[in-house]
C-alpha cells in the first residue's frame, strides 16, 4: 500500500501512456509497423538502462544503432532521442521525484532556464546549417571524450560525497550557461548532451556525489528531450522514419529508464559506467572507421583533435573543482574554529 501511495504518479503516468500507446497502435493499425522495428525496441532495452543509471540519454544508445547499424541519416538520430527521451527519461525523472532523491537543484534551475531558451533556437536556426557528417562527428566526439574521461578518473569521481549547496547562485548561473550552450550546439544537432555536460559540472566542478549527479542529469535530460519534441512538433519537422522506432521502442524505455535507477542502487554505479564509457569509446572508433572515405586522414585528426579539446574542457572543469573545494574545506574549518571558541566563552 506504501509503494502505491509514494509512487501514484509515476504509476498514473505509466498507465496513461500504455492506455495511449496501445489505443493508437489498435486504431492506426500500426502493429505491422512496431513488429517491423523490433530490433530497435531490443537496442533501447539497454540503452533505457543506461539512460535511467547513468548521466547519459536513452539517445547514446539509439542515435549510434540508428545511423551507425541501420545507416539511417544523423538527423533521423537525434529527432529520435527527442522522442523516445520524452518517454523513457520523463518516466525515469517521474520515479526519482517518487522515490525524493536528493537533486543539485541550484544548477539544474540553471540548465533548465538556459535550456529553455536555447534549445529551441538552436533546433530552429542551427542544427539545420549543420551536414549531416558534422551531426555523427559532433555525437562521437562529445560521448568518446566522456568515456575516455571516466575511464581515467572514474576512481576519483565514485569518490565524492558532497551533496551541493541548492541555494549557490554560482552554481545557478553555470547551470544556466552549460544549459544554453548546451542546448544549442549539443542538443539541437545530436539530440543528446546537455546531461553529460551538466553531470561533468557538477562531478568535476563542483565536486557532487555520483547519487545526486546522475539523477540531475537524468531531470535535465528529460526537460531538454520535451522541449525538442514540443519545438519539432509545432514547426512540423520531423524526420521520416521516427514514428515506427518510436511506437516498437516507447514501451521498452518507459519501464527500461526506471529500471536503470533501481537497479543500479543495488548493483551500484562504477560497474555500469565502466561499461558504458568503454561503449562511448568503441563508437568514437567505429565512427571514424565507418567514416573514413569521407573523412579521410585529416577529418579524422580533426575528431581527435576535438576529443583532446573536450578532455582539456573537462581537466580545467576539474583543476577549478579542486580550488573550490579547498576554499570550501576552509570555510568549514573556520566556521567550526569560530563556533567552537564561540562556546568556549
Amino acid at each position: 500500500m506504501m509503494f502505491f501511495k509514494r509512487y501514484s504518479p509515476w504509476l498514473v503516468f505509466l498507465g496513461l501512456f500504455y492506455a495511449l500507446w496501445g489505443l493508437v497502435v489498435l486504431s492506426q493499425n500500426f502493429w505491422p509497423l512496431v513488429t517491423e522495428h523490433w530490433p530497435m525496441a531490443l537496442s533501447m532495452a539497454v540503452g533505457s538502462y543506461a539512460a535511467g543509471s547513468t548521466p547519459m540519454g536513452g539517445g547514446t544508445v539509439g542515435f549510434p544503432v540508428l545511423v551507425l547499424l541501420f545507416d539511417m541519416p544523423a538527423s533521423l538520430g537525434r529527432d529520435f532521442s527527442f522522442a523516445v527521451q520524452s518517454i523513457g527519461m520523463v518516466s525515469a525523472s517521474i520515479y526519482i521525484f517518487c522515490r525524493r532523491q536528493a537533486l543539485a537543484w541550484a544548477m539544474l534551475r540553471g540548465a533548465l532556464l538556459g535550456s529553455l531558451i536555447a534549445t529551441p533556437l538552436g533546433i530552429l536556426f542551427f542544427a539545420p546549417l549543420v551536414p549531416d557528417l558534422w551531426v555523427k562527428l559532433t555525437f562521437a566526439v562529445i560521448w568518446g571524450s566522456f568515456g575516455l574521461l571516466h575511464l581515467y578518473r572514474l576512481r576519483e569521481i565514485t569518490a565524492h560525497d558532497h551533496h551541493g549547496d541548492p541555494r549557490c547562485p554560482k552554481d545557478f548561473r553555470i547551470g544556466v550557461l552549460l544549459g544554453a550552450a548546451s542546448g544549442f550546439v549539443a542538443v539541437s544537432v545530436t539530440g543528446v548532451g546537455i546531461d553529460m555536460v551538466v553531470y561533468a559540472a557538477l562531478v568535476l566542478l563542483s565536486r557532487v556525489d555520483l547519487k545526486v549527479a546522475i539523477p540531475t542529469s537524468v531531470v535535465i535530460m528529460a526537460f531538454s528531450s520535451v522541449v525538442g519534441v514540443a519545438v519539432k512538433s509545432v514547426a512540423g519537422d520531423w524526420q521520416p522514419g521516427v514514428l515506427g522506432n518510436w511506437l516498437a521502442a516507447a514501451p521498452v524505455v518507459a519501464l527500461g529508464a526506471p529500471l536503470g535507477v533501481f537497479v543500479v542502487g543495488l548493483i551500484g554505479r562504477t560497474p555500469t559506467l565502466l561499461v558504458v564509457a568503454l561503449l562511448c569509446v568503441v563508437q568514437f572508433v567505429w565512427t571514424c572507421v565507418s567514416e573514413w572515405g569521407s573523412l579521410g586522414a585529416s577529418g579524422v585528426a580533426l575528431a581527435l583533435l576535438g576529443m583532446v579539446a573536450c578532455l582539456a574542457g573537462f581537466e580545467a572543469l576539474r583543476s577549478l573543482g579542486l580550488r573550490r573545494e579547498q576554499l570550501r574545506k576552509r570555510d568549514f574549518t573556520v566556521s567550526s574554529e569560530t563556533e567552537d571558541a564561540v562556546a568556549a566563552t
